[in-house]
């Protein structure tokens, strides 16, 4: 018997009656047999927690907004900010350059507060670091997001009567600021030009950048650091990629400008 018809055959004797599809017999002769669901599962689990490690260890992952720091670019209020796309892949084929807004780990300077989120249970703890490979834990570092200055050699201050932030003597574009400012700004310390109170020039170490938030007011960073060994400035392998996208809320969805803020007009 051959064509459709003969997909399953049906045998009957006066005793029993049963179907008989002629794929599943090949295979039983063949020795071939469905994998147990219970092994299955856990083996589906596990491919897709592998695969999730190997995402987020070399091609980016999700973080959240914490605070108010990035304003207007990014919103962060008591852990209900915007959730971020971080990629890592263009850092592989560039460097990263001034406008780019990264997320990063802190240095010691930047740690002094800091409260690890581990238990004290070192079973527990280790979970923790288990589900933090995979996304389920956030990790242990303190985890911060701004917005690329300056880099290695580049000179940055800002200081009276300058038109803005300069890097290398010349005023970069500070048009993705927070305006007004957020705080009030001491004139006999400060200006609006610079964010804040004036400071510099820190000359940036090769292979470290100079980091500041887009709501220059109310950020705590490379300014508030540059008495610390690397004048407040983050190394290289600190960083954990570029941020790429804003995805929650909906309503905010979009990409994250990286405007080339040296480029002079």
């Amino acid at each position: 018997m051959s064509g459709p018809a003969a997909t399953v055959l049906r045998v009957t004797n006066k005793n029993q009656r049963y179907d008989v599809n002629p794929a599943e017999t090949e295979r039983e002769a063949d020795g071939e047999k469905q994998m147990p669901w219970y092994i299955e599962i856990p083996v589906v689990i596990a491919l897709t927690l592998v695969f999730i490690f190997i995402i987020q260890t070399f091609i980016g992952r999700m973080y959240v907004i914490p605070s108010a720091s990035m304003e207007p670019t990014l919103h962060g209020f008591n852990g209900s900010g915007d959730r971020v796309a971080v990629e890592k892949v263009s850092y592989y084929f560039s460097d990263p350059k001034p406008g780019d807004v990264v997320v990063f780990e802190g240095t010691d300077a930047w740690n002094t507060t800091y409260v690890s989120n581990r238990s004290h249970n070192p079973l527990i703890a280790g979970l923790q670091t288990v589900g933090s490979w995979v996304g389920l834990v956030p990790p242990d570092e303190n985890n911060l997001v701004k917005r690329i200055v300056a880099t290695g050699g580049q000179t940055v201050s800002c200081q009276p009567g300058d038109p803005a932030v300069m890097v290398d003597g010349l005023p970069i574009d500070q048009s993705y600021t927070l305006q007004p400012p957020a705080n009030p700004i001491n004139e006999a310390t400060g200006s609006k030009e610079c964010g804040g109170d004036y400071f510099g020039p820190v000359t940036v170490p090769d292979g470290h950048y100079f980091m500041m938030g887009d709501n220059r007011t109310n950020s705590l960073d490379s300014r508030a650091h540059m008495g610390d060994e690397l004048q407040g400035t983050i190394p290289e392998e600190n960083l954990r990629g570029k941020v790429a996208a804003i995805v929650f809320p909906l309503s905010r969805f979009g990409g994250v400008d990286d405007p080339d803020i040296q480029r002079q007009q």
